[in-house]
């Protein structure tokens, strides 16, 4: 009992730490123009097309899609060679995180994907990642992964060594630092990609609603590289979408109410938890 109290207690610290970090970084905007701090309550849905149609009737009275329309998710998640993230993850523990990379579209060259680590401490998602050019993000990630010690300063001043780049925002370095750490303390390698088609939506007189809509999941084992396309075996129906509902608190009434009409329900779900038990299992999990 009391190694489990104190582990809870160390959590809890730690989560404290990130939410006062989190709150000083101002309106989560820093000096790229790209959101890479985020704080918020997310839910899960599973729904068919035909839900689907009907559920955008009313959001469009509510919400606008977001500039970019349907566009595809890119993602290149990270575990060490027993699993441990994804196997604590799915047993739904009261924290639990995951380290990706991420881009919007297939990239290439110089086009730009985010180093993302995500937590969920008690319900409630934290979300840091930093931009960079897919070569650099390379790069990056293959000294980290190379090095004997973890150096607890990503950022290199020294002239010699070009590999990291140097960070004048307090911010970025606090990410950068915390994305190092993960990858050695538990020693991740490139395991299972990732895309979907996504649609955004945000709320017109509440600009933290945010409604997404994802379909044509799709993953595979090999190619563990973003620039090889966004090909990959589904891990759920064609007819089906993952809707996910993410607040920075209290659902609308208006969106609750409208849910339960439609008798939606939240649904737990994982896109790295699926295509991990699918591996596993040699199941099809979505059945």
């Amino acid at each position: 009992m009391f190694v489990k109290d104190t582990a809870c207690s160390q959590i809890a610290c730690t989560m404290l730490i990130i939410e006062t970090w989190i709150n000083n970084a101002g309106d989560d905007i820093l000096a790229t123009g790209v959101q890479q701090v985020f704080k918020r309550v997310e839910k899960k849905y599973c729904i068919n097309s035909l839900q689907y149609e009907e559920l955008m009737q009313v959001l469009r009275e509510h919400m606008k899609t977001d500039q970019y329309g349907e566009h595809t998710i890119c993602n290149v998640y990270y575990d060490n060679y027993n699993n441990d993230l994804i196997r604590a993850s799915i047993e739904k523990p009261v924290y639990k995180e995951k380290f990706r990379v991420r881009s919007y579209g297939v990239p290439c060259g110089d086009d730009t994907v985010f180093l993302e680590i995500k937590k969920k401490y008690s319900g409630v998602v934290y979300k840091r990642r930093i931009p960079f050019k897919l070569c650099d993000a390379k790069r990056i990630l293959d000294t980290i992964s190379s090095s004997d010690k973890i150096s607890g300063n990503v950022v290199s001043r020294d002239a010699n060594d070009s590999v990291y780049p140097i960070f004048d925002d307090i911010s970025n370095r606090q990410i950068m630092c915390e994305i190092e750490y993960v990858i050695k303390h538990y020693g991740l390698i490139p395991d299972t990609y990732i895309a979907y088609d996504r649609i955004a939506l945000y709320g017109i007189n509440e600009p933290e609603l945010r409604v997404t809509f994802d379909k044509n999941i799709r993953t595979r084992n090999d190619k563990l590289a973003l620039e090889e396309g966004d090909y990959g075996e589904l891990i759920l129906d064609e007819d089906k979408y993952i809707m996910e509902i993410k607040t920075n608190g209290a659902m609308p009434c208006w969106l609750a109410a409208y849910l339960s009409k439609m008798k939606i329900y939240p649904f737990s779900f994982s896109k790295y938890g699926t295509a991990y038990k699918n591996q596993l299992l040699g199941v099809n999990c979505s059945d």
